[in-house]
């Protein structure tokens, strides 16, 4: 790896000054995870973070490119970063990730911000080190984007942020085609890796004393397909608790076209499969379901919420819901709402429609006035609101298990972390430290977390 190296040191007398970092992610789980490797070769080659891009030699942005908003957030940064430039001419900018795979926003980032240095996709993680060596060699803009993705490849450098909980990729890229998402373009068709390597990947981590992970794919339940002979989704997540030694499982993203009875029985049998489901199911009404090309009826959702009930008492199920679709109407609204209250949604993750260049929705007609979707929202949002407070509540003066995530941002006295079912508890007590699990009393219930203390007996079974 002495190729990894690349001036990462700056002699200054007798001094060795170490080069540092500043990474930036925007979006989802997926981005967390690419971002570690990059940590991971940044570490080798003798990098060091810094949350300051002010004090950093090199500034990485991970882009994300799902909503509108995300990009409007990522150029915002970049111009800031225009501005620092100027203050240090050497520092190198790099942006990577889901935005800039696609070619014209790759151009536009080229042409608009010539001080950028490097400017590559998500087909070409694995590249990095010698395009960061390119970008530092050149005296122009380095774009690289990969027309397709290749194959899966191991045993690439990981820096996690955590040594209890980690994110453990089992699938990579999407064959959905939703109409709105721009996802299956920018990250490529399904590939799984094999069940060896992800159990190999998890022993290892629980080894080494993780207490929790979470399986990562933009349809996990999809696992396999592409590999013939392989286990389904199912029988990887039932291997993964019977060998591994892992103490919680969380699995995201869920679709319910392939979510099956069989997968349900593995969550309700597995000893460390946490009982949390978060199953997008994005609208109500058949209509738009079928515009957005999700592949189920909203009858089908509803017996899956069901079923998930029935064999998992106590389950946490969370959705997204995008509101505002194209051509939605008042009445495909309220079918989102009947579903809404039908299942009861323990939480959700509520959007406004955002059109994505390039994909069949940005194309569609009657696009919803943003008035429309904002009163929409609001009354989504508080329909959903009196559900998750109503879960909540029902938590007052029962013991959960909470895995501790450190410190609450807010209040450094109290601590805050996870049940087995997502729920966020912010709790006081003794001898606290992060990364271990607590029985924790439920004290109080509010809408998006609980309050609660320690030493009050073990876990209650249905949490």
């Amino acid at each position: 790896m002495d190729n990894l190296f690349i001036a990462t040191v700056l002699l200054k007398g007798d001094e060795m000054q170490i080069k540092k970092y500043s990474l930036t992610v925007f979006g989802c789980q997926m981005n967390e995870r690419d971002a570690e490797t990059l940590r991971g070769f940044l570490d080798e080659m003798g990098y060091e973070e810094t949350a300051a891009a002010g004090d950093a030699d090199l500034v990485i942005l991970n882009t994300c490119a799902v909503r509108e908003k995300a990009e409007q957030k990522v150029f915002g940064h970049i111009g800031r970063l225009g501005l620092l430039k100027q203050k240090k001419p050497n520092m190198l900018i790099a942006v990577c990730g889901c935005m800039v795979q696609q070619k014209a926003v790759a151009e536009k980032i080229r042409k608009r911000y010539p001080f950028v240095n490097l400017v590559f996709g998500t087909y070409n993680l694995a590249a990095f080190p010698e395009l960061l060596k390119q970008a530092q060699e050149r005296g122009e803009t380095v774009v690289s984007l990969l027309a397709q993705a290749g194959g899966i490849e191991e045993e690439l450098p990981v820096s996690r942020q955590d040594n209890y909980r980690a994110w453990v990729n089992i699938t990579y890229g999407c064959n959905n085609f939703c109409s709105y998402c721009i996802v299956p373009y920018v990250r490529g068709r399904e590939r799984s890796r094999k069940s060896a390597d992800i159990i190999r990947e998890v022993k290892g981590l629980s080894d080494r004393g993780f207490i929790e992970i979470t399986l990562l794919g933009q349809n996990v339940n999809s696992y396999g397909k592409d590999l013939p002979g392989e286990t389904d989704f199912a029988g990887l997540l039932a291997r993964i608790d019977k060998e591994t030694g892992i103490k919680r499982i969380r699995f995201t993203t869920s679709h319910p076209r392939d979510f099956t009875e069989k997968l349900i029985r593995t969550i309700a049998e597995g000893e460390n499969i946490c009982e949390h489901v978060h199953l997008p199911v994005q609208a109500g009404s058949n209509r738009i379901l079928k515009l957005m090309n999700r592949g189920y009826t909203r009858e089908h959702y509803l017996d899956l919420a069901a079923m998930l009930r029935s064999y998992i008492p106590g389950c946490s199920i969370t959705t997204d819901i995008i509101v505002g679709f194209p051509g939605e109407t008042d009445e495909d609204f309220a079918d989102t709402l009947d579903l809404v209250d039908k299942v009861s949604f323990d939480a959700a993750f509520t959007f406004m429609y955002s059109r994505r260049p390039g994909t069949p929705a940005a194309e569609m007609q009657d696009q919803i006035p943003l008035e429309l979707k904002k009163e929409r929202f609001r009354k989504l949002v508080n329909l959903q609101n009196s559900h998750s407070l109503r879960h909540n509540q029902a938590l007052l003066g029962k013991t959960v298990e909470v895995l501790v995530e450190g410190p609450s941002k807010t209040n450094p006295a109290v601590w805050t972390g996870k049940t087995r079912t997502n729920r966020t508890v912010n709790f006081t007590g003794e001898n606290i430290r992060k990364g271990i699990l607590l029985p924790v009393q439920i004290i109080d219930a509010k809408t998006w977390s609980l309050t609660g203390r320690t030493g009050f007996g073990q876990r209650n079974a249905d949490d």
